[in-house]
């Protein structure tokens, strides 16, 4: 389950560098029976210092700006250089006046096979295939990228949608699962095929409505906060009429289901009867949480 992360804002008058990301790592190999060994420790640390000291694209982000971000990756087992396992990825971004930051991903992704030799350098292009390794990890750094810019313009992520499309294409000539649309209805090609198809243009909407039109306004009207919330959901609901159990709506919840309902179970009331219906045809798999919201 996805636990909130709080932060304590340093304001300070100058941008930082550019990189956009605040990540944690954890390499996780105590299925393997040997979780000591020194390459897991050296992994963690090059991912850690790959993500959080690349610059992933041209814009300046302050302190405070840079993303919230936990990769978790559970090595099931491994043969020589060659390792299986599967990759939890979490993001959230900072909400307006507010020291509380929002989920916007959560994605377990199963097929996280690659090759590591310790201390390689880990190194990204976009227009080559190198490492089923540097290309996941990079394909989601720009999926939250995107996820984020699309929380604060409409339309934001589209840019960063792309370069992960690019990093789709480039790696479906690997051997490596979840690049192809033949490798199943929950994989990195089918989670961005959506989120750039017309199909789920609400999406995007949606993601705006949430954040921009809703949490960031809840420091001056709580109120006004949630109606951007029941808006943002009663736009989802628009592509669950068309395409019902969508992965990327499921996926949308997944991060969201917890802080929903928490919104709604305290601070003024308004009129929630439509909410609920909508949330528990969006999400009936979240019954349990939207049962706690009291109203």
């Amino acid at each position: 389950m996805y636990k909130y992360i709080f932060l304590l804002l340093a304001f300070c008058s100058v941008a930082t560098q550019a990189q956009e990301m605040n990540a944690t790592v954890t390499i996780d190999a105590q299925q393997t029976g040997q979780p000591n060994f020194q390459v897991f420790r050296t992994l963690e640390t090059q991912l850690t210092e790959f993500i959080n000291n690349t610059s992933w694209s041209d814009n300046s982000y302050k302190a405070q700006e840079r993303i919230d971000a936990n990769f978790t990756l559970i090595i099931n087992s491994f043969d020589g250089d060659s390792f299986t396992g599967s990759l939890q990825v979490q993001a959230a971004r900072p909400i307006f006046g507010s020291t509380y930051s929002s989920p916007i991903y959560n994605y377990n992704d199963k097929a996280m096979n690659f090759v590591y030799k310790e201390f390689e350098n880990l190194t990204f292009n976009t227009n080559t295939y190198d490492s089923n390794l540097v290309a996941v990890i990079v394909y989601h750094i720009y999926t939250i990228l995107g996820l984020d810019a699309d929380s604060f313009s409409q339309g934001g992520g589209d840019s960063y949608f792309q370069i992960a499309k690019q990093i789709v294409n480039t790696a479906a000539t690997s051997n490596f699962a979840g690049w192809k649309a033949t490798d199943g209805l929950q994989s990195r090609y089918r989670y961005n095929d959506a989120l750039l198809s017309n199909v789920y243009k609400e999406f995007h909407e949606a993601m705006y409505q949430y954040h921009r039109l809703g949490l960031d306004l809840m420091h001056d009207s709580q109120k006004e906060g949630k109606q951007g919330v029941i808006d943002a959901i009663a736009t989802l609901k628009s592509i669950n009429d068309r395409r019902p159990n969508s992965f990327l709506v499921r996926t949308f919840f997944d991060a969201k289901s917890d802080e929903i309902a928490s919104i709604f179970s305290g601070g003024p009331s308004l009129e929630i009867t439509s909410l609920i219906d909508n949330l528990n045809k969006l999400a009936p798999t979240k019954r349990s949480a939207w049962n706690s919201i009291k109203y």
